[in-house]
C-alpha cells in the first residue's frame, strides 16, 4: 500500500478516538486497547466499577467503525445457548433450525462476565479462540472482525465466578477503567445537564468514519510492521522474568509473549511507524501481561500488587539500544 494510502487509513483510526470522545469523556487507554484488539484479532477485558461508561465506550467504538454490536448481561442463570445460539424446533416444518445467539456480531460486550458459571464462561472459549460456534456437529463461522469486550467489577466478588487462567489467557489486554478526574467528571455531568442521551449516539454527533474493510486493510498493514531481533529478545526476557520473580507463582507463557509482540505491532502502526521500539513494548506490557500472572499469597499479604511487580521487572530487565 502506498505511503499516502497507509497514512489515510491510519488517520481513520485516529478519527475514531475523536468520535468516541463525543460520547465518552476520558478513557483514551480503553479506546486504544479496543482498537489494538481489532487490529490484531484479540479480545479485551475491561475492569472497572459500575458507571464508568464501559458499555457506552464499546457502543461508541462500534458506531464510529460502522460495526454490528450486541450486549450480553451475564447472570448466574445464563446458559451457554443464550450466548452462542441454539437449535429451535419449527412446528410448521417439523425441523430444527439454528437460531444465532448474540455472539454472532462484530463487537460483543460481555457485561460482568465473572457473574456467570464456568460452563457459560467456557461457551465463549471456542468463539474467542476459533472464531466459530459448533452446534449439533456443524461449525458456524463468526463475522470478521469479531472482538469480545468483557467487563468485570474489581470490587464486588460476592456471587461471582473468577475467570480461570485458560479463559483469561484468551484476552489480549486487560485494561483498568479508573474513575474520572474532577475536571472530566464535571464535563460528564455538564453533558448530561445539556441533554446528552447515552442511548442516542447519533444525537451526540457520533458518526461512522471507517468500516469493517478498513479494519481488515489495517490488519494487513500491522502484519508488515518489522521487529528487530533484539526487540524480540527483549519481549522474551520480560516474559521469562515474570517466571523467575519470587513474587509470582504463575508467570507469562510463550502465548503471552506473542500477544505482547502483536499488541506492540499495532501500537507502533497507530503511532505512524513500521517498526517496533522497546518503548512500544514497555507501553503495552502492563495491559498485556497483568492478567497472565498471579501473585504468591505471601506477596499479596505484604500489600504488593501485580502492577508493582511488573513495573519492577520493566525497570530491571535490560532494554536494547
Amino acid at each position: 500500500m502506498p505511503d499516502q494510502a497507509a497514512h489515510e487509513l491510519r488517520e481513520k483510526f485516529h478519527q475514531v478516538r475523536g468520535e468516541v470522545a463525543k460520547a465518552v469523556v476520558g478513557q483514551d487507554a480503553a479506546v486504544t486497547s479496543v482498537l489494538i484488539g481489532l487490529l490484531v484479532r484479540g479480545h479485551v477485558l475491561l475492569e472497572g466499577v459500575p458507571g464508568v461508561a464501559k458499555t457506552l465506550l464499546v457502543r461508541a467504538i462500534s458506531a464510529s467503525l460502522s460495526l454490528d454490536t450486541s450486549r450480553v448481561q451475564f447472570t448466574p442463570d445464563l446458559m451457554p445457548g443464550d450466548v452462542t445460539g441454539s437449535l429451535v424446533y419449527d412446528s410448521k416444518t417439523g425441523d430444527f433450525s439454528f437460531r444465532e445467539g448474540p455472539v454472532f456480531t462484530n463487537l460483543l460486550l460481555a457485561d460482568e462476565i465473572n457473574r456467570t458459571p464456568p460452563k457459560t464462561q467456557a461457551s465463549l472459549l471456542e468463539a474467542m479462540e476459533e472464531r466459530q460456534v459448533s452446534v449439533d456437529g456443524i461449525s458456524r463461522p463468526l463475522p470478521d472482525p469479531f472482538l469480545v469486550a468483557a467487563t468485570q467489577n474489581p470490587v464486588e466478588y460476592e456471587g461471582t465466578y473468577p475467570l480461570p487462567e485458560a479463559q483469561l489467557d484468551r484476552f489480549l489486554l486487560k485494561v483498568h477503567l479508573d474513575l474520572p478526574h474532577r475536571g472530566e467528571e464535571i464535563e460528564v455531568i455538564r453533558r448530561h445537564a445539556a441533554g446528552f442521551n447515552p442511548s442516542d449516539l447519533a444525537g451526540a454527533g457520533v458518526r461512522a468514519v471507517a468500516g469493517a474493510q478498513d479494519v481488515l486493510a489495517a490488519r494487513a498493514q500491522v502484519r508488515q510492521v518489522a521487529i528487530a531481533g533484539e526487540v524480540l529478545a527483549y519481549i522474551v526476557d520480560l516474559a521469562r522474568a515474570t517466571r523467575e520473580t519470587p513474587s509470582f507463582q504463575l508467570g507469562v507463557s510463550p502465548r503471552g509473549a506473542t500477544a505482547l509482540m502483536n499488541a506492540a505491532r499495532a501500537w507502533a502502526w497507530l503511532s505512524g511507524r513500521d517498526f517496533i521500539t522497546p518503548d512500544d513494548v514497555k507501553a503495552l506490557a502492563p495491559a498485556c501481561l497483568r492478567h497472565r500472572v498471579s501473585l504468591r499469597p505471601e506477596a499479596a499479604m505484604d500489600g504488593v500488587s501485580i502492577d508493582d511487580v511488573l513495573q519492577s521487572i520493566l525497570a530491571t530487565v535490560p532494554v536494547p539500544r
